[in-house]
This record gives structure tokens, C-alpha cells and sequence, in this order.
């Protein structure tokens, strides 16, 4: 339920469309299964979800500015080919550890593999950022690794503390770097 919460505060706070909790619970019931009901129960309870069209889909209304954000919900191995072939049909994912893997590894290599693609675990209390492909020491001094999944997850921090201005710049050096054909 925190996940979903984190999820939907989110959604909330950064005016975004919909959130999508993204499960295998058509095979494993009792946990995946749940997460989803969890979620939908959540969504109804804290943010005032209603139905949309009889369910499960809901609409939460954003406090801040008024427009609808969807709560949806896919199965897995769907989402998986969804993303790839019509991103724009999501916005902000909410799922299980093991399907956030996959997920965010595939999506990495849309856009150049887990050396360009930030992290970051985020709790209630604290964050910790980091590269996606951890500290890659055996190719330190070699001029091979590309320093954008560091610089991408210290925006992220910047941007989790507040510091937006900031972490635009930094968004803005990498779109540079990159333009420029430096990484």
C-alpha cells in the first residue's frame, strides 16, 4: 500500500495522468494479486477513487489543479509490449520488486542501456540514488563507461530535495553531452 500511496502522491504532486500498477496477478494470486487490489482499495479509501465505467479502473481528482489522474492497472507481460509500443499510454508505474527489473531494464535499453538510466530507493524517511549499474570498478580508468546513470540519479536527488533549478541544469548538460556526441 505505501508503494501505491508513494505512487499516487506522486501522480498528485507532479500534475501527471495516470498511474498504472503493473502485476502477474492472473498467476500469482495471493501476492501480485493482492498488490493490485491494494492498490484499488487504497485509491478508493485515501485519494476518493471512483469507478470508472463499473471498474476496476478508477479517476482520483488531483487536489492541486482539478484534472482526473487514472488508476489502471495491466498484467505484466502485456505492459511489457504495451510500453514499447505506445508509451504514451503511460505515465507513472507502480510495481512488485521482480516486474521492476524487467521493466526498468528494458526500458533503459530504449534509451541507450542501464549506463544512461538513473536510480534511486525512495521511503517515507529517507532516499538513497544511485548508478543503475552500481560502481562498474572493472572499467575504471579505461574511458568506456558512461558517467550519465550517476549524473542522471544525482538530478534525481536534487530534484527529490527541491532543488529543481539545479537538477534542470544538470538535465540540461546531459541533453548537451549528448547532443554534442561527447557520451
Amino acid at each position: 500500500k505505501r508503494l501505491v500511496r508513494a505512487a499516487i502522491e506522486y501522480a498528485i504532486a507532479n500534475d501527471r495522468d495516470s498511474v498504472t500498477l503493473v502485476h502477474k496477478g492472473n498467476i500469482m494470486k495471493f501476492t501480485e494479486g493482492a498488490f493490485k487490489d491494494w492498490g484499488y482499495q487504497l485509491a478508493r479509501e485515501e485519494f476518493g477513487g471512483e469507478l470508472i465505467d463499473g471498474g476496476p479502473w478508477l479517476k482520483v481528482k488531483n487536489p492541486n489543479t482539478g484534472k482526473e489522474i487514472v488508476i489502471k492497472d495491466v498484467i505484466a507481460d502485456a505492459f511489457l509490449q504495451q510500453i514499447l509500443l505506445r508509451p504514451a499510454e503511460y505515465d507513472v508505474i507502480a510495481c512488485m520488486n521482480l516486474n521492476g527489473d524487467y521493466i526498468s531494464d528494458a526500458l533503459a535499453a530504449q534509451v541507450g542501456g542501464i549506463g544512461i538510466a538513473p536510480g534511486a530507493n525512495i521511503g517515507d524517511e529517507c532516499a538513497l540514488f544511485e548508478a543503475t549499474h552500481g560502481t562498474a570498478p572493472k572499467y575504471a580508468g579505461q574511458d568506456k563507461v558512461n558517467p550519465g546513470s550517476i549524473i542522471l540519479s544525482a538530478e534525481m536527488m536534487l530534484r527529490h530535495m527541491g532543488w529543481t533549478e539545479a537538477a534542470d541544469l544538470i538535465v540540461k548538460g546531459m541533453e548537451g553531452a549528448i547532443n554534442a556526441k561527447t557520451v
